[in-house]
């Protein structure tokens, strides 16, 4: 299992980097540079960002991107959701199916209730925070 995915990862280095600079419409060259992604990863994340209101794209000759919204506004789990869709420890899948276990399952409950932590947790996390 893995939390947090590599595009995931490099959606939040972008916006760190964008965060750095705000203020600036920033070239996605110069944020493939600074966080040392390929070129066209770095251009589809940034287009995913846009089409979501996170990041504003700025065409032309001195075009870029830069945020779109206050650093308290972009939720880490929000972008996970973009990413990776909600965040969920335990699908109860057996063989591709529904577990038939899983109304009575007490790992089940146990997981859910850590799940739910996390989650707290995770909501917690602004792009503000990750600069302090």
């Amino acid at each position: 299992m893995k939390l947090i995915t590599r595009e995931t990862d490099y959606a939040v280095r972008a916006l760190m980097c964008l965060a750095n600079n705000q203020g600036m419409v920033m070239p996605v060259e110069k944020i493939v540079r600074e966080i040392k992604l390929p070129h066209a990863f770095a251009r589809r994340l940034i287009q995913v960002l846009a089409r979501e209101g996170i990041v504003r794209s700025v065409k032309g000759k001195n075009g870029g991107c830069e945020l779109a919204k206050n650093l308290d506004k972009i939720k880490l789990v929000d972008i996970m959701a973009i990413f990776q869709g909600d965040v969920c420890l335990n699908e109860c899948l057996f063989k591709k199916n529904i577990c038939p276990n899983r109304s009575t399952c007490p790992l089940r409950k146990k997981i859910r209730a850590i799940e739910s932590l996390v989650l707290k947790e995770l909501r917690s996390i602004t792009l503000a925070t990750l600069m302090h």
